[in-house]
Formats: C-alpha cells, structure tokens, sequence
C-alpha cells in the first residue's frame, strides 16, 4: 500500500477548497483575460484575440492581479459560487474542468510541477498571436474561434 496522499483537487469538492487552495487551480493561461463579444439576440459569447492591457504578454499573468477589477470594471472574478457560469472559459480552464469532474491536465503546473508546462504544451495566452486592447479598436475585427 501507498502512503501517498491525493491532492487537494482530487479529495475535495469546489466548495470545499480554502482560497488559497481555489486560486491554485488557474494554470494561468491567460485565455480569460481575452476580450469576449456576446451576441445581443442569442447571447452566444464569441472569443476575440484581443487582450487586456493589464496582461503581462511575455508571462500571460495578471500586471495587477490584486486590482483587477477596478482597473478594468467588466473584468470577472472567478469564484466558487459563480463556477457553473464559466462555459464561456475555454474547456482546458482548471476551474471548469475540476468542476465536470474530469480532473486536471497533464500540462497543468499543479501535475507538472513547472509554470511553463502552459506554454510548453501549446496552451492559453501565449500560444496565439494576440493584440493589446487599445483606443478604438473594433473587436469584431479580431474575432476568433474559442480556444
């Protein structure tokens, strides 16, 4: 027999992680901090390649993670209560993943042990040409398939 503990994520359910434990499952891809468009007459929510300006384009993380949304009011707090809402992540988000019961993917920092296991397996933020959000930028230019 093995004396090996499970991790957190395969004994606890959502609600039970502490935030310490919650914040721990972003893998940090960055694909959140994309700019969404959603559709007035069908609500379908389409990705475009446009980033936050508060994206860090070198790492994918947060420049001001703590401020986030009051540097930029529409950015959306991912939280335990509001998980079900989140198919507007991209199906690799950890978040949505523990969520369908499906566990986390190989590349995840969490099973890798390496930050750069996101980037190394072709995944989030900075695997896709991006453009910086700026002044008078028309989105719909920029729309992309979900990544």
């Amino acid at each position: 027999m093995s004396d090996k503990v499970a991790p957190f994520w395969e004994t606890k359910t959502l609600d039970e992680m502490n935030q310490e434990e919650w914040e721990s499952l972003c893998d940090g891809c960055g694909l959140c901090c994309l700019i969404k468009l959603q559709d007035d007459e069908t609500d379908e929510i389409v990705y475009t390649s446009v980033v936050c300006p508060y994206s860090d384009t070198e790492t994918g993380q947060c420049k001001d993670y703590a401020n986030r949304s009051v540097n930029v009011p529409t950015c959306v707090q991912l939280t335990k209560e509001k998980v079900a809402e989140f198919d507007w992540l991209p199906d690799t988000c950890a978040y949505r993943m523990i969520y369908r019961g499906q566990g986390l993917a190989d590349w995840h920092p969490l099973i890798s042990g390496n930050r750069l296991s996101v980037k190394n397996a072709g995944v989030g933020l900075l695997s896709i040409p991006i453009v910086v959000d700026k002044i008078d930028i028309d989105y719909e230019d920029y729309i992309m398939p979900k990544p």
